[in-house]
């Protein structure tokens, strides 16, 4: 069995969940910040996932916390995180692999992504991968928008994603 910890980091877009094992980071979630239960419902979905309830480690995820603090203060443009993909298979994982190829600061629509991971005609699979994608922010699943360049859904936060899309024009600028 892994070893699991979690932490709660403060950011300009809310308080961002870190959830790491043995293998590395396998959960980055923005926290809803409207519901204090957000924090006790993602870890329960999280613990009948993993098989174990993290225990909380605030020194934990040092690696994330300073990567994550380093791209909103735009000194970062890229994640070297080790993440541990074991909440996602098959072709989700495929997808958000080739997120992570979407430069800083540009986007690809949904079908584009879905011709990356080689599987032309699944833009909804990608849709559906990046909606349920457990690496908010590090696999910068933002950055799929639709094909008219709409920005399309981050969950229920699309203000999230409006943000971070705006981060990334600005500091590109």
């Amino acid at each position: 069995m892994t070893h699991s910890t979690f932490t709660v980091h403060p950011s300009p877009v809310g308080d961002v969940l870190l959830v790491t094992t043995d293998a590395g980071l396998v959960c980055t979630e923005v926290l809803p910040d409207d519901d204090d239960r957000g924090i006790d419902q993602q870890l329960a979905a999280l613990s009948r996932t993993l098989g174990e309830t993290p225990g909380r480690d605030d020194a934990g995820a040092d690696g994330a916390r300073r990567q994550l603090d380093e791209y909103f203060d735009g000194r970062r443009r890229a994640f070297d995180l080790v993440l541990d993909w074991r909440l996602v298979a098959g072709f989700a994982r495929d997808a958000l692999q080739q997120v992570c190829e979407i430069p800083y600061g540009q986007t690809a629509g949904y079908g584009e992504v879905a011709i990356m991971a080689g599987h032309a005609g699944a833009a909804r699979a990608v849709g559906n991968a990046c909606a349920r994608s457990p690496f908010s922010i590090v696999v910068p699943v933002h950055r799929v928008v639709h094909a008219d360049g709409s920005i399309g859904g981050y969950g229920s936060r699309i203000e999230v994603k409006r943000y971070l899309l705006d981060l990334e024009r600005t500091d590109g600028e």
